[in-house]
C-alpha cells in the first residue's frame, strides 16, 4: 500500500468514528452521485458494505446505481410476511431486469412471532412493536456483518430527513457502522428524471396513488400535494419503521403515546 493510500484510508475495525463520516463527506461534497459511488464501492473506504432496499415506489433508482457498480453487492430485503403481494412481484422482476445477484430475504424469528405476534395482528395496536420484531431485529442481525449500508432516503421525503448528510453513523449500532445516503440531495425531478432516462419498471402500486409502499396494513394512500409518506402509519405518530432510528425499547404491554384501543 503506497502513502497515499495509507493516509487516504479509513480504519474500519472498530468500523467508524465521527471524524470519519465528516472527513467522507467532505471528500465527496462535490462528487456526483456515481461518481462518489465509484470511489466508495471496492475500496477499502467503507469496508464491507450492503443494500437495505424495500422495493418500494422509488427504490429501483438506488438498485440500479448500485448495480452498475457492482451487481454481486449484497441487497437485503425484509421480508416481513405483510408485504403487498405487488411489492413481492416486483422485487422478483427488479432483481431479474437488473442482474442482481446477492438479494438476501430477512425474515423474522418465528419464535418471536410467536410469542410476541401470533394472531398477526400486532400492527393494528402497536405499529412500533410491530415494525421492531419484523424489520429492526432482523436488519440488525444481518447488518451486524456489514461494516456500512446503503439506504435511498431522500430528503424531500419528510421533514426528518430534510438534513441527513450523505454519509453518517449508524446510530442503532454502537460498533460504529456507517451510513450512506446516495439520494439524499435528489429532488423528485431527478428521480422522475432518472427512471425515464433508463426506461426503468415503476412498482404497480405508485399509480393507484401510493408515493411511498411498506407494508400493507400500515400503508395508504396519499392524496395530491400531500407529503409522500403521509400514507405510511395514517393516524399514527410514526413516520419511520424503526431501522434508521436508535433502537426501540420494546416491552410487553407498553403501547406508543397516543393509542386509541378503537383503532
Amino acid at each position: 500500500m503506497n502513502e497515499l493510500r495509507t493516509i487516504d484510508r479509513i480504519d474500519t475495525a472498530p468500523r467508524f468514528a465521527q471524524a470519519d463520516v465528516d472527513r467522507l463527506n467532505e471528500r465527496f461534497a462535490a462528487a456526483d452521485t456515481r461518481t462518489m459511488l465509484r470511489g466508495v464501492i471496492g475500496s477499502d473506504l467503507i469496508g464491507r458494505a450492503a443494500t437495505v432496499s424495500s422495493f418500494g415506489a422509488e427504490s429501483i433508482v438506488l438498485l440500479h446505481l448500485l448495480a452498475q457498480a457492482d451487481p454481486g453487492l449484497p441487497v437485503l430485503f425484509l421480508e416481513t410476511g405483510k408485504h403487498f403481494p405487488e411489492t413481492l412481484a416486483y422485487r422478483d422482476e427488479v432483481a431479474q431486469a437488473l442482474g442482481l445477484t446477492n438479494l438476501i430475504n430477512l425474515t423474522p424469528d418465528a419464535n418471536t412471532l410467536a410469542a410476541k405476534d401470533e394472531n398477526g395482528l400486532r400492527w393494528s395496536y402497536d405499529p412500533d412493536g410491530c415494525c421492531d420484531i419484523r424489520k429492526v431485529q432482523p436488519l440488525a442481525q444481518a447488518l451486524a456483518d456489514f461494516d456500512a449500508s446503503f439506504t435511498g432516503r431522500k430528503a424531500f421525503q419528510n421533514s426528518a430527513r430534510a438534513a441527513l448528510p450523505r454519509f453518517e453513523l449508524d446510530t442503532s449500532d454502537a460498533a460504529g457502522r456507517l451510513k450512506i445516503n446516495p439520494l439524499i440531495d435528489w429532488s423528485q425531478d431527478d428521480i422522475d428524471g432518472y427512471f425515464e432516462t433508463h426506461d426503468l419498471p415503476r412498482h404497480p402500486l405508485v399509480e393507484s396513488g401510493y408515493p411511498s409502499i411498506g407494508c400493507s396494513p400500515c400503508t395508504h394512500k396519499v392524496a395530491a400535494g400531500e407529503d409522500p409518506r403521509s400514507g405510511r402509519w395514517k393516524g399514527w405518530d410514526k413516520t419511520e419503521c424503526g431501522i434508521h432510528l436508535p433502537g426501540i425499547d420494546e416491552t410487553p404491554g407498553d403501547l406508543p403515546p397516543g393509542y386509541d384501543p378503537a383503532f
